[in-house]
């Protein structure tokens, strides 16, 4: 599963899908502009959110 954690305060989230509770993963998403985003996203194809954000910054991935 993947774990955000937040650098500023060490807040930490998991995320699962509602649809199907599979843990989300890790991924990153390249826009038509060669920008990369990373995501979190559903294994099971239902869908992809962008990575969740803690004190005002990205939180990062660590597994």
């Amino acid at each position: 599963m993947a774990t955000y954690e937040c650098s500023e305060c060490g807040m930490a989230v998991n995320a699962t899908c509602a649809h199907c509770d599979a843990p989300l993963v890790d991924d990153i998403l390249t826009l038509d502009d060669g920008t990369e985003v990373q995501i979190s996203k559903c294994p099971n194809e239902h869908g992809k959110i962008k990575s969740p954000s803690c004190c005002g910054q990205e939180m990062t991935c660590t597994a």
